[in-house]
């Protein structure tokens, strides 16, 4: 392959979404779901967009029937290109071990993934670093980073105060927070 990823390149459409932050912009490779990014609108104008129907409709379905609570997992393919080493591990094990509907603190899923060797030096670093890395997620909703919480507390999440109404959203879909008043979900 001359000057090519493995994969081919990333192209990018346009999901649907009820969360507080609005459509999402899906990045899809020939291996799979490459990135997700709230906030579809931000993305830079000229991005390759994607011209495979039978990917791009399978990518929609896939979130509108998780969105509608219909799916507690989504059946598509990851294209892992943009993690590696300790990140991607991380990533992985939230993805493998933490299903629908469950949560894990961030310093359960440091100790969890094994990428820290050093844990017990420094557990604290571990579960920081957790958290940086769930913060740099390119694959949110996916790799369910809405899942990690704090040990006190339903912790941080990408994007300020919309992000946090996301995580809010997400795991009250999910059934572990509860609906309030003003749940906009489905029933």
């Amino acid at each position: 392959m001359t000057g090519q990823r493995a994969g081919g390149p990333i192209e990018w459409l346009t999901v649907a979404s009820p969360l507080p932050s609005g459509p999402l912009a899906v990045g899809v490779t020939e291996l799979g779901v490459a990135a997700v990014q709230f906030l579809a609108d931000t993305l830079p104008a000229g991005l390759p967009q994607a011209r495979d129907e039978r990917r791009t409709a399978a990518v929609c379905a896939a979130f509108e029937a998780y969105f509608a609570g219909r799916a507690r997992r989504f059946e598509l393919p990851l294209d892992w290109r943009l993690t590696d080493g300790p990140h991607r591990t991380v990533l992985q094990a939230l993805h493998g071990t933490v299903p629908y509907g469950e949560t894990v603190t961030y310093g359960q899923l440091a100790r969890r993934s094994e990428a820290f060797p050093d844990l017990a030096e420094s557990p604290g670093l571990a579960a920081r670093a957790v958290g940086q890395m769930m913060g740099a997620n390119p694959l949110p909703v996916l790799v369910p980073c809405h899942r990690v919480v704090a040990a006190d507390g339903l912790g941080g999440f990408g994007s300020g105060r919309v992000g946090l109404d996301v995580k809010r959203w997400l795991l009250t879909l999910e059934g572990w927070l509860a609906p309030t008043l003003d749940w906009d979900g489905p029933s």
